[in-house]
């Protein structure tokens, strides 16, 4: 049900309050007049306004006193204190009747903010980059998130109207003409939603109702009230949302942020209900809508149905896995995940999934996780860096900032031929060197210092605090914009290519497109190296990536039930920086014959006929 919506020739408006006794819709253009509404034994309260007009602008005034923006608003056109504005969502024109979507476990994800992956920070500014990207090999674009947030400026996980579309980005047009092109080049849209807090800024909602519980706390405050008194209301806002996005945007996928500061322990948990509401879309029209979870929980039940006891997520983000190959990768950087390090821990992530599946964990300061050996690696979505790896950085250095070329390329093959849906961040593809930052625009005096100082004082054990670049000022977001024009560059055009090989490889050999656990194998070859095996279902051809961490050479004795031949190598002049240094391995192997792996670097060899 939406806030507002247009038939014939009237306006319906309805929003939920359940403890108010009036509620007053107020008009504000292109006229100014109040209307009563009318309560019903639910608390919701509706009125009819009749007018031909496309777009009113309006306010609420719960209990007849100040105007409020709606909570369910569909636009802010002037930022998150001024009034709502009414969408007709009729009017727009689609293009993509035919468009069918793309299974999660054929996607290969790309990661992006919306005001810095173009100097324009609009969603159309985007269309004109989707054929390079198609080009690249991608196929599922995720957008952070774009619900209304203060000012221009911000990662989108401060907004405080989940239904309205960030107005500098756009608006609601702007995202529909997006999503629009990317299906009519067969790209899937991926929108990162937060259900877990609102933004402090603009953030109206206890005005209007209980939204918020004191019974449990986040790290945000109070939580969202999925299971008190009152929170039938509250469970409908986020789970409707969840269908606004599918059926009013098109998008395919959604991702929900830190789904562990969701608490409910009611009879009918959100997330089934979530699920429920999914499934009676999906047959009204007729085809797959996925959720995706980023769950810090280390718990199957996050993957699993409903019926078998879980939240019905169709993937999650697999943090473990980032922080176990991290840590090869940049071991100079090993403070920031102290339980991770070893070979054995990036292993057991690709034999399993957690690596935390019930050990002791000095983090936790607890016994924790538990073990996800028997699911499909189609469940899980990995990477090398994500928007919090990178921006949760005190200069927000990406990986190509802090590790050599010949390591930039072994990580980007560990994740692209991982038995996972892997994940890229945008710019990682051609070693973007811009950071990627925590920035903000806020209006609130007090908050501004607020952040500022909570930005100094989580980098003090590091050294950082005060030279913490300033969340508020301006430049911080100015650079973190992409420079586009570097993908065609020098090295910057050997790393895009490595990366379009890559993917390449992993959608034409079927034994890097098996999922099952049974079908791959990962065995430490020393404390720096290992090889990772993978099957095709019915073992008629098997693919083996060699990866050697350390800065000296490795010895290792091959183990293939036929001659393999190599199809990448990370030592090929090709893909070197200094191409006169290259290293390369033998172009075939036979069963139990050494093999010499060059230092820093990834060789794989195939058997079988699909290559």
């Amino acid at each position: 049900m939406l806030s507002s919506f247009f038939q014939d020739t009237f306006w319906r408006f309805t929003v939920w309050a359940p403890e108010k006794q009036q509620m007053k819709l107020r008009v504000v253009a292109p006229f100014d007049k109040e209307f009563d509404m009318q309560k019903n034994e639910e608390g919701y309260f509706s009125v009819e306004v009749e007018t031909k007009e496309k777009q009113l602008h309006y306010f609420f005034k719960p209990d007849g006193e100040n105007d409020f923006p709606d909570p369910a608003s569909q636009f802010q056109p002037d930022g998150v204190h001024k009034a709502s504005q009414t969408i007709d969502h009729s009017t727009f024109k689609w293009n993509d009747s035919n468009w069918k979507s793309i299974p999660v476990n054929q996607m290969i994800i790309y990661e992006l903010h919306v005001g810095t992956f173009s100097a324009e920070g609009t969603f159309e500014a985007i269309i004109p980059r989707l054929d390079e990207l198609k080009d690249l090999g991608i196929n599922a674009l995720e957008i952070m998130p774009v619900g209304q947030f203060p000012g221009n400026r911000n990662w989108g996980y401060d907004g405080v109207y989940p239904y309205a579309v960030q107005n500098s980005y756009g608006g609601p047009e702007g995202l529909k003409k997006l999503v629009d092109a990317c299906h009519q080049k067969g790209i899937v849209v991926i929108l990162d939603v937060v259900y877990n807090h609102m933004g402090p800024e603009g953030n109206y909602f206890s005005q209007f109702g209980p939204y918020f519980t004191s019974r449990y706390h986040t790290p945000w405050g109070d939580a969202i009230n999925f299971d008190d008194a009152w929170s039938d209301g509250v469970r409908e806002y986020f789970s409707n949302n969840i269908i606004y996005w599918f059926e009013h945007y098109h998008i395919d996928v959604l991702r929900c942020d830190a789904i562990h500061a969701i608490f409910d322990f009611g009879a009918i948990h959100f997330w089934e209900l979530a699920h429920q509401k999914v499934k009676q879309l999906e047959d009204k029209i007729g085809r797959r809508f996925y959720l995706i979870a980023e769950s810090d929980l280390n718990n199957p039940k996050v993957i699993k149905m409903p019926e078998q006891g879980g939240y019905g997520f169709d993937a999650q983000w697999l943090d473990d896995f980032h922080h176990a190959l991290y840590t090869l990768v940049n071991p100079s950087d090993k403070q920031r995940y102290y339980d991770f390090g070893s070979i054995n821990q990036l292993v057991k992530s690709y034999n399993e999934g957690f690596v935390h599946s019930g050990e002791w964990v000095k983090f936790r300061k607890k016994k924790f996780g538990a073990s996800s050996a028997n699911i499909p690696g189609d469940k899980f979505v990995i990477f090398i860096q994500n928007h919090d790896q990178i921006g949760n950085r005190a200069y927000g250095e990406r990986l190509c900032m802090l590790v050599d070329f010949e390591k930039l390329k072994m990580a980007a093959a560990a994740v692209l031929l991982a038995p996972y849906i892997p994940m890229l961040f945008m710019g990682e593809e051609y070693a973007e060197e811009s950071p990627f930052l925590y920035f903000v625009s806020h209006s609130d005096k007090e908050l501004i210092q607020a952040v500022q100082e909570g930005r100094k004082k989580e980098f003090e054990d590091f050294g950082f605090g005060e030279h913490t670049p300033d969340p508020q000022d301006e430049n911080t977001f100015i650079q973190s914009i992409l420079h586009w024009h570097k993908r065609n560059k020098g090295h910057h055009k050997i790393i895009l290519a490595w990366h379009k090989e890559l993917i390449r490889i992993r959608k034409i050999v079927a034994s890097l497109n098996e999922f099952e656990k049974r079908n791959m194998q990962a065995k430490v070859i020393n404390e720096k190296s290992f090889v990772l095996y993978r099957h095709s279902a019915g073992m008629e051809e098997s693919t083996a990536c060699f990866f050697n961490f350390s800065e000296d050479e490795v010895e290792f004795i091959a183990s293939f039930t036929q001659p393999a031949n190599k199809i990448l190598d990370s030592k090929d002049h090709q893909w070197m920086k200094e191409p006169e240094k290259s290293q390369l391995h033998p172009d075939r192997i036979t069963n139990n014959q050494p093999l010499s792996l060059k230092p820093s670097s990834v060789v794989v060899y195939h058997s079988g006929t699909s290559k």
